[in-house]
């Protein structure tokens, strides 16, 4: 055994064999993901158009897959209201909980719902509603 300081790169096990001192890289590459700015989705400030780089946009001819960092800033405008690239503003990638890091732990859990999640549990309430109200009629 060596008296040297054991390094980042590997730590001897208590079998002998060196070992990667990183266990911790699953959450760091999950959080890599999210953070990977080609996979955000960007949300024109004038008429809401959101630019989704999964599904890139058929009326101009760009194929699902592209970053939106990878446009043509002279070129590319809006497809809804045909503001510049500079109109855009980056909203995330699809999947993340809309809202601040730090509101998220409030509201009973609904705050860290995706907004697809918000929007089944909106409609589906006034779906389940709706039906109720219905249901009303056959009261006589």
């Amino acid at each position: 055994m060596s008296t040297e300081p054991p390094t980042e790169a590997s730590i001897e096990a208590p079998s002998g064999t060196p070992t990667d001192l990183p266990a911790a890289e699953p959450a760091a590459s999950e959080d890599a993901v999210t953070d990977d700015p080609s996979t955000h989705r960007f949300e024109c400030r004038s008429c809401g158009f959101v630019y989704d780089p999964d599904e890139g946009v058929k009326k101009l001819a760009i194929p699902a897959g592209t970053p939106f960092i990878d446009l043509d800033p002279v070129g590319f405008r809006c497809p809804v209201c045909r503001s510049r690239v500079g109109a855009f503003k980056d909203i995330g990638p699809r999947n993340k909980p809309s809202g601040f890091e730090e509101n998220l732990n409030f509201g009973l859990g609904v705050n860290r719902l995706t907004p697809g999640q918000k929007n089944v549990l909106i409609f589906g309430g006034f779906a389940l509603a709706f039906a109720f109200f219905l249901s009303l009629y056959s009261l006589r």
